[in-house]
């Protein structure tokens, strides 16, 4: 009778990889061979480490001869497919590995020269036209991960039902090391410059004249961003010298994400210290951006229904009639309003970008809370945290310009709208099964008041077809709150919002406080599941 735990390790083609399963105990062995690596948000994601539920060269030999086999069930064979890479630990020789399997399967493969940011992948799949496109990245989850991102239908994330497709085609290949692999000679620096004349021709605004302090977050963002915003001609960047250089450990940081508290500090602090206008925080594979301003109490960074909310209006400006925005079920619900009254059109869908990206026809802007955003979907069809500070930057060299700044614009939108005040609570466990009872416990004790309002609650786990999420909605006139399970990390994630009239300029101050102390109850409410 076969043994598939030694069937894989005698399979697996890196003996580092056999040496470590041949010495854990029989409990280490049992987990890690308990539940293969599924598809969840666009792909894999997972620590790296040896067996079928890490990230590891058997497991990206095998994902990759699934997708290939996919794609000529399609009769997309000896089609094009772009491989790129960030700079994790094993990200080169997964990358390598994924090529080649690909170019033994008989297609044309684009192997991107160097680490680069995820979003010239997207951009790759959609100028070259190619059936697919993988990216080895964990984004910004903790350095101990990799992952394996897969782009479809031109330079989009892939969805159900192709994930599950692919993941049967992935049961069906037999042992990693009789997969065929053929060699492939890494692209040229093409496709980078042009990405980088794209993006610089994004700004819409004339002025120039802005100080940009910038940290790449110890990931693969920090050269194409500098160059992109020179090109674009922003050249008065400072950036933090200790996170530029890609760094897979990120000493720096403990979470290399700019949404995380304190993972900004040193950006921050580097543009108070060269008096910048503008503060910019790349994830490590720069498919994210997070913005920060100095306000009356110092620099801090502004949430990312705030920037989301500032550039949509921003290339609306110059978007043709009837344009369409997008952000997700738990963003603000700002944009909407702000579109409404820019003539334009809005669609709100699940989170992710695998989603906002099919939005509708007349898509010119799409940005989720999660300080994604999406300002040029006609050439990247993903969030892009380069494009976005290039447009940023555009944006507050506009209003310096007027004598204005991105906190005044913010105030006129609390103005024109009420004030939109959000904030995020995530609760991160260790036990996944923690989240399941979090959200067990919600649904079999629904609030009907929140905040002092009364609030009806939606589950979106009873709805049909795409809008069916695990993910909970209690909403009331003028507070709200999301809960759903994190789709990319071990996270409880509740996105709170309040509303709040604001009469005239001088009601300000008055309506940020009222909205902080009802966030404050929602968030006690938020920290009780």
């Amino acid at each position: 009778m076969n043994d598939p735990i030694a069937d894989w390790i005698d399979a697996d083609p890196d003996p580092g990889a056999r040496a470590e399963l041949a010495n854990l105990s029989a409990g280490e062995l049992a987990d890690r061979f308990a539940v293969p690596l599924s598809f969840g948000t666009a792909g894999l994601r997972g620590p790296v480490r040896a067996g079928p539920n890490g990230m590891n060269l058997a497991v990206v030999i095998r994902t990759t001869a699934g997708l290939g086999a996919w794609l000529k069930d399609r009769c997309l064979g000896g089609s094009t497919v772009v491989v790129g890479r960030d700079a994790r630990h094993g990200s080169e020789k997964f990358a390598v590995a994924a090529a080649e399997v690909l170019a033994g399967a008989g297609f044309s493969v684009v192997l991107l020269p160097r680490p680069l940011p995820t979003p010239i992948v997207a951009f790759a799949v959609r100028r070259l036209r190619a059936a697919a496109g993988v990216q080895i990245t964990a984004s910004h989850n903790p350095a101990a991960d990799n992952g394996y991102k897969v782009y479809l239908d031109g330079g989009a994330q892939l969805i159900s039902p192709s994930d599950r497709e692919i993941e049967a085609a992935i049961t069906r290949i037999g042992r990693a090391d009789l997969v065929p692999r053929t060699p492939v000679t890494p692209a040229s620096e093409d496709l980078l410059d042009r990405y980088v004349d794209r993006v610089a021709s994004l700004p819409r605004g004339e002025s120039r004249s802005v100080r940009i302090a910038l940290t790449a977050m110890h990931g693969v963002g920090g050269e194409t961003a500098l160059a992109a915003l020179k090109s674009a001609g922003f050249t008065d960047v400072h950036t933090v010298a200790a996170q530029f250089d890609p760094d897979p450990d990120f000493p720096t940081v403990e979470f290399p994400n700019p949404e995380e508290p304190g993972a900004s500090d040193a950006v921050l602090a580097l543009a108070a210290d060269v008096d910048a206008d503008l503060a910019l925080a790349l994830d490590p594979d720069a498919d994210r951006c997070a913005v920060g301003v100095r306000g009356p109490d110092g620099w801090r960074m502004l949430r990312g229904d705030e920037t989301g909310v500032l550039l949509g209006d921003h290339v609306l400006a110059s978007a043709p009639a009837d344009s369409l925005v997008a952000t997700t079920i738990v963003s603000s619900a700002l944009l909407g309003k702000l579109a409404a009254a820019r003539g334009a059109r809005f669609a709100r869908t699940l989170t992710g970008f695998k989603w906002l990206v099919r939005a509708g026809e007349g898509l010119v802007y799409a940005y989720e809370e999660a300080i994604g955003h999406c300002v040029d979907p006609e050439s990247v069809r993903d969030k892009d945290g380069i494009s976005a500070a290039v447009v940023a930057a555009d944006l507050a060299a506009t209003l310096r310009a007027e004598g204005s700044t991105l906190l005044d614009r913010l105030d006129d939108y609390a103005l024109e709208f009420g004030l939109h005040a959000g904030d995020q609570v995530s609760r991160r466990v260790t036990d996944l099964a923690d989240i399941t009872a979090m959200m067990r416990r919600l649904r079999a004790e629904l609030p009907t008041e929140l905040a002092g309002e009364p609030v009806e609650a939606t589950d979106l786990a009873e709805l049909r077809g795409q809008s069916r999420t695990d993910a909970v909605v209690l909403a009331g006139s003028t507070v709200r709150v999301v809960v759903r399970p994190s789709g990319t990390e071990p996270k409880l994630k509740c996105y709170l919002e309040v509303l709040v009239p604001v009469p005239d300029r001088s009601a300000l101050p008055a309506a940020r406080e009222a909205a902080a102390t009802r966030l404050n109850l929602l968030r006690e409410f938020a920290e009780a599941l």
